[in-house]
């Protein structure tokens, strides 16, 4: 019984962290991704 019980803890895991990526990676909606860094033009080297 306490396989089940960790087999159902750790697909909740996954799911959390399934659904974060989610949001970070904006799934299908590129406008909804979150900026991971700025491209920095003229910077006068």
């Amino acid at each position: 019984m306490s396989d089940t019980s960790e087999f159902v803890r750790k697909v909740h895991e996954t799911q959390a962290k399934d659904e974060k990526n989610r949001k970070l990676q904006g799934a299908k909606h590129p406008d909804d991704k979150l900026p991971n860094h700025q491209h920095r033009k003229g910077r006068g080297d």
